[in-house]
């Protein structure tokens, strides 16, 4: 074959180096007419025979990238699938990579029935685990997303978590004699499995895969592995369907023992107290996590705030955040209100204390998801004792400040730079909905002309968030004929719906260009 196919290396190299930085995509007549010069066979003895020609691997590399990703390039692969495995196991980076991106091609581009019969005749699956645990970021990131492709067939999942679990291919004993960052890629990958589908997650937890996850955030003895795990937990909390798999392994438990534990890293807790507000944003997050646990968790963020008052001003704002996520739903929303000392009075508390501007501005937006700014209207309202220590937190609030009443926190907020002011906005959308703070809002004339002005704002999200307000504040208070009829508002209402009719962005009723220099100062 080197003598039927050799070919000279400074030809192809200019020609591959062509193909593959030609701008865009290629169309299968392009792709057929460069193999009708170059015969895929000599590009292969090439790349076995010739690497060492300068610049020749990464021409062709390129070359053949391209060239696969062609639908004409992607039909030739079963014909050639042994020197596709030779690449699996090749020594060079770059020939792996291509490889493994060659099997993705493969599983893109022809028939299901076909591919699963090569993937299994040739032990692809177990060289592509083979190139995720030794191979460089590159080759394992290629790897990883070929082996999400064929998971994401119908039989492909079959292959990676075989039901029996006896297989040398099975993920925890695969996964058990890796190196501690062999085991951390592992872990990227069954989050990647888990993500394709409630089907897949099912087989993932069913495999006992979790486990992995379990045992990499117990340990203890590396903090750099149990950070990258959690990590790790943090993208698979982000999946819709994470929190009913979750629910049933000991990650939870897991999390809240991480931020009781006043001698872990203040790193590890912050990220434990952030998963456990992205598992328990979504409204069915406590149809699946029993009241004990939410408590626990709850609980947990709670009793980390008499340690972080003053001291690890990040860690303090990762709990208010992760506070803030638990109450975006309306039952997440009513546990941190709920009790005589709730956790809500933290973020509460937070939101008008202007000493640390971060701590404040985390509180603020905490705040906003607690009272209901970005849910629903029938759902913004929370129980009654929920609602009772909401207002009761927030008076309390204004009696130990110079403002005294909450109106005169909502001006304080609203005085102070325009971050601080975004977030205020959106505190006061969602509180207005409650009658008491309505009225609050409505006869302080400096809160209505803050959020009235046009000119308030110069960014597109703070002109957005104002808006809005004008827009909560208005329907509430034109939806109570009594209010309407009440001379000492007269005029709240007008001004109000000539600020939503301007629109978030039309400040000027009349906009025009001004010089910046007359032209008698020109002389």
């Amino acid at each position: 074959m080197e003598e039927e196919y050799s070919m000279d290396p400074a030809q192809l190299l200019e020609a591959a180096t062509d193909f593959a930085y030609h701008p865009g995509a290629h169309s299968d007549a392009s792709a057929q007419d460069f193999l009708n010069r170059f015969p895929l066979p000599a590009i292969i003895n090439a790349l076995q025979t010739k690497a060492d020609y300068p610049g020749l691997e990464s021409a062709l590399v390129d070359c053949l990238e391209k060239l696969f990703k062609t639908r004409y390039g992607a039909s030739l692969i079963p014909h050639y699938m042994p020197f596709v495995i030779v690449g699996l196991g090749a020594e060079s980076q770059k020939v792996r990579h291509l490889a493994c991106q060659t099997v993705s091609c493969l599983l893109e581009n022809i028939d299901e029935a076909i591919v699963i019969q090569l993937i299994h005749e040739y032990g692809v699956h177990q060289l592509l685990l083979n190139c995720l645990i030794s191979g460089d970021a590159e080759v394992a990131a290629s790897s990883t997303d070929a082996i999400r492709k064929l998971a994401s067939h119908s039989k492909g999942i079959d292959i990676i978590v075989p039901e029996s679990g006896n297989e040398a291919t099975n993920l925890v004993n695969f996964a058990t004699n890796c190196s501690p960052l062999g085991r951390v890629r592992v872990l990227a990958l069954i989050v990647k499995l888990f993500s394709i589908s409630t089907s897949v997650a099912s087989r993932v937890y069913s495999s006992n895969l979790l486990s992995l996850l379990e045992t990499e955030i117990s340990n203890s003895n590396d903090t750099l592995v149990t950070l990258s795990s959690l990590e790790l937990l943090y993208e698979l909390a982000d999946v819709q369907h994470s929190t009913e798999f979750l629910s049933r392994t000991k990650l939870l438990q897991i999390l809240t023992s991480i931020i009781s534990d006043a001698s872990a890293e203040s790193i590890l807790r912050s990220r434990a107290m952030m998963i456990t507000g992205r598992l328990m944003a979504r409204e069915n997050a406590f149809v699946f996590i029993d009241e004990s646990g939410s408590r626990n968790l709850i609980s947990a963020i709670n009793g980390r705030f008499d340690f972080l008052e003053s001291q690890n001003a990040d860690e303090c704002e990762c709990a208010l955040e992760a506070l803030g996520q638990i109450g975006l739903c309306s039952k997440g929303a009513a546990s941190l209100l709920s009790g005589a000392q709730p956790a809500g009075r933290h973020v509460i508390y937070a939101a008008f204390d202007q000493q640390q501007h971060g701590k404040q501005l985390a509180a603020l937006h905490a705040l906003a998801n607690i009272v209901g700014e970005t849910r629903v209207e029938k759902d913004v309202l929370l129980d009654g004792d929920a609602e009772q220590n909401l207002r009761r937190l927030i008076y309390e609030a204004a009696s130990k400040t110079s403002k005294l009443t909450p109106s005169g926190l909502l001006l304080s907020v609203l005085q102070q730079d325009s971050e601080i002011r975004k977030a205020g906005y959106r505190v006061i959308t969602g509180l207005v909905m409650r009658p008491w703070c309505l009225m609050e809002v409505i006869s302080r004339r400096e809160i209505i002309d803050i959020v009235t002005d046009a000119f308030k704002e110069t960014e597109k999200i703070g002109m957005e968030a104002r808006h809005k307000c004008c827009q909560s504040i208005y329907k509430v208070f034109t939806s109570s004929s009594k209010l309407i009829a009440d001379n000492a508002l007269l005029g709240v209402a007008t001004k109000l719906e000539e600020a939503i009719n301007r629109g978030p962005y039309l400040g000027r009723k009349l906009s025009e260009a001004q010089p910046a220099v007359m032209t008698e100062q020109r002389f």
